[in-house]
């Protein structure tokens, strides 16, 4: 590949965000942004207030009679398929068949003249229910077998032997609650008619192509009918991938229905209400160890509330098992995975996918073996991690080999440069002699597969114009949302064509010129999409050499491109030069690309394949203090090393990283999802439901690993958008470490997620083997 320049702004180099000084000014446009003609109405979707019901009369005359009401929409209004679904199975964009199934589906929709009055005309609606049982926890899932699939297992070995010979055995259970993605930007969609029944939609999604399916076929259209366009995403975090279909739909319906521009923006309660989550997990383990910690044998039953519908449950639960041995090896293993039917809102991906599920619960494992055995936890994980290349223990549970570990060094690195072992003891010493605070600290690595499960969706494409004046307009597949995508991919055709930064012009993605897309998800971003368009930059470089070649009457090694220059020979013209004369030399300034991830390959039936191109590792260690007559505390300090393979941007990286891991944090201390025996969110606002703050953060060192990806990817870097969030499970495991000084040593605290000050404190009270219920 070619090797970093001199410019200004190639990969590699910590450049700012290509939007950072619209967001600070609040100049950066979003869908809600757009300037809209005047004739634009708004729709808003009519609620049920039922987990599930049946529809015993539905009288909308009240709504239709509502001030600036335009029209009224039910199923029987969609002219094509009343689907939403991101899969085959059926999810319905509006309420059919009289049944409704969570608190917060969409049974009709009102289209108004502002938004405003197509909310407050939404709740006229009289509605006679006849109410239904609700299956909604995964006790009343598991009670009921209400599964989307018979349970799926995954395993290597005779688990149940080899916990039956094992010196001990160790049980316990473990909830992990669910988590809001509170992007900052609620979903948003607007739609635009056209001629001959053509729609332009502006949303903020994270997978336009599927928007563009999913809309056409509402409409019974084909696919080239509908052209999907976003610029930018006010965040995503998986939140967006498959939940922005519902808002399209309904817009393009009503656009082409009523002639006219129509938009839809979700209030926050709404957006919360209806939307998915994080899946909350139940994980029940059984793990046999020797005297000496090492596991030798090991049993998870993991528990999944999927929701009403299926939405993307399956290949997150999936990707939970995948991850459920972190980077520990484990020899005898069986996990089954459990994919629960319920009726709540359709958890679907966040950051992470699944992994962060499986990750934490090992390590929850190896927490409890290193407090048993009385030892440091930190020497009990590196007794289980999987071998250097070229060992004996590299075989994952689903028979792919871990080929590029690195984390014997990169913990090894981590735990010396932050003085673990010195602050361990001071903390011990501090924990003795303080009867009210105690601290805590704790380490966790990392090992995340990189790659779509799915092989197929391990694509991307890209188009790439040079003008005459050697400016580069470029376009992809990927969505920005935040992460700095758009600035890693303009420093690819940077650094190709070994021009400044600024005069790469990265364009909105859209479907009428990058199609069949990928989602920007799957930590994917930059690796496909920064190659797709490497590869495009290189058609068109080899089109420049060969030209410059003839026109300069010289070989094709004789041209070299160069920091804002072309060597030719002996000549040396600038690369707007260049493209002027091939331009004139009829040469084509314009390519596209396409990219498919190598080596990957997964037999989901028989459980076994390498889905993951290569790993992304990393380490954190953070350091945290409890009240124990409050349960309240304190994130004080981390120390993160984290595998970025070379970095394409320092920058944006140390800013993904630290937000990844405080987003962890967040998920496994305070953020907290609570539904009533009802199926209502109780929690749907920033009124009840806690984000990390900046007052929340601790004081943090991070730092990049030094190393290169052995696997060919763009400028040998690693994907860094998921990966760091489970970081953030140090903090989780501090936490327990701080409650478990508070007892004598004897009863485990078995700390649940989110670690609520109420959690922690209940924890408090259960290593010292006092019952909650007697607290007053």
């Amino acid at each position: 590949m070619t090797a970093p320049g001199a410019i200004k702004g190639g990969v590699r180099a910590p450049q700012q965000h290509d939007s950072g000084h619209k967001h600070v000014a609040g100049a950066a446009t979003y869908v809600d942004d757009i300037p809209t003609p005047s004739d634009c109405l708004s729709v808003a979707f009519g609620l049920s207030p039922k987990a599930r019901a049946r529809i015993v009369s539905l009288d909308l005359a009240p709504v239709r009679a509502a001030p600036g009401v335009i029209a009224v929409l039910t199923a029987e209004d969609i002219p094509g398929r009343n689907d939403v679904s991101p899969n085959a199975y059926h999810e319905p964009l509006l309420a059919e068949d009289g049944e409704v199934h969570f608190q917060g589906q969409p049974i009709f929709a009102v289209v108004a003249e502002t938004h405003l009055l197509a909310r407050k005309a939404a709740r006229k609606a009289l509605i006679e229910w006849e109410d239904l049982p609700a299956i909604l926890t995964i006790d009343d899932a598991m009670a009921a077998e209400s599964w989307y699939e018979p349970p799926y297992v995954m395993a290597r070995g005779d688990a149940d032997a080899a916990l039956e010979a094992a010196p001990r055995v160790i049980e316990g259970v473990m909830e992990i609650g669910a988590q809001e993605h509170f992007y900052l930007e609620s979903q948003a969609a607007l739609a635009v008619p056209g001629e001959d029944g053509d729609v332009t939609l502006h949303c903020s999604s994270q997978h336009p192509t599927e928007i563009q399916h999913k809309v056409a076929e509402a409409l019974g259209e084909p696919f080239h009918s509908v052209t999907v366009e976003v610029r930018r995403m006010g965040g995503g975090f998986g939140g967006k991938e498959s939940q922005g279909n519902a808002l399209a739909c309904i817009c393009a319906v009503a656009a082409k229905r009523l002639k006219r521009p129509v938009k839809i923006r979700y209030d926050r309660d709404d957006d919360m209400t209806i939307t998915g989550k994080r899946h909350d997990f139940r994980i029940a383990y059984r793990v046999g160890i020797d005297d000496d910690g090492r596991i030798r044998g090991i049993a998870f039953e993991q528990m999944a509330r999927c929701g009403w519908s299926l939405d993307l449950s399956m290949p997150v639960s999936d990707r939970a098992m995948f991850h459920a041995d972190n980077a520990y090896y484990l020899p005898a293993v069986r996990i089954r995975s459990y994919r629960c039917r319920t009726n709540t809102c359709s958890n679907t991906a966040f950051r992470g996918f699944g992994g962060p599920q499986g990750m934490v619960a090992i390590e929850r494992v190896l927490d409890h073996i290193a407090f048993e055995l009385k030892a440091d936890p930190t020497a009990i994980r590196a007794l289980n991690y999987y071998d250097r290349p070229g060992g004996d223990r590299v075989t994952t549970p689903y028979f792919m080999e871990v080929e590029d570990n690195i984390i014997h060094e990169l913990s090894a690195e981590l735990l010396e440069t932050s003085d673990y072992a010195a602050r361990r003891r001071k903390i011990n010493e501090f924990n003795a002699q303080s009867p009210v605070l105690k601290k805590g600290i704790a380490f966790s690595p990392v090992k995340f597969g990189i790659s779509f499960t799915l092989t197929h969706m391990n694509q991307a494409s890209a188009l790439v114009h040079i003008y005459t004046d050697g400016s580069v307009h470029l376009n992809h597949g990927g969505t920005e949302m935040g992460q700095g995508l758009f600035t890693k991919v303009a420093q690819v055709a940077a650094e190709c064509f070994q021009i400044d930064l600024d005069r790469v012009k990265i364009t909105a993605t859209n479907t009428g010129k990058s199609a069949n897309t990928a989602p920007t998800a799957a930590s994917s971003g930059s690796d496909i999409n920064g190659m797709a368009v490497k590869n495009a930059c290189d058609e068109i470089k080899g089109r420049l050499t060969r030209f410059a070649a003839e026109r300069w009457q010289t070989t094709e090694d004789q041209v070299r491109f160069l920091p804002g220059r072309v060597v030719v020979g002996a000549e040396e013209i600038t690369f707007e030069e260049l493209a002027a004369a091939a331009y004139m030399g009829r040469v084509s300034l314009s390519a596209t690309g396409h990219y498919a991830t190598p080596k990957i390959h997964w037999d989901r039936p028989a459980a076994r394949g390498r889905p993951f191109y290569y790993f992304a590792y990393g380490a954190a260690i953070t350091e945290v203090t409890i009240d124990t007559l409050t349960g309240e505390y304190r994130f004080d300090r981390a120390d993160i090393l984290h595998d970025c393979g070379k970095s394409l941007n320092p920058a944006i990286d140390i800013g993904q990283i630290e937000g990844g891991y405080i987003q962890g944090l967040g998920w496994l201390s305070m953020e907290e999802l609570v539904w009533d025996d009802a199926g209502r969110l109780r929690t749907h606002a920033p009124s009840t439901y806690k984000i990390p703050t900046a007052s929340d953060r601790p004081d943090m060192n991070i730092r990049l690993y030094d190393t290169e990806n052995r696997e060919e990817t763009i400028f040998r870097s690693k994907a860094v958008g998921e990966p760091p969030l489970m970081l953030g499970i140090s903090a989780f495991l501090a936490l327990s470490d701080a409650v478990a000084a508070a007892g004598d040593g004897t009863i485990y605290p078995a700390l649940d997620a989110p670690a609520t000050p109420e959690r922690v404190l209940r924890a408090v009270d259960h290593v010292r083997g006092r019952p909650w219920e007697t607290r007053r």
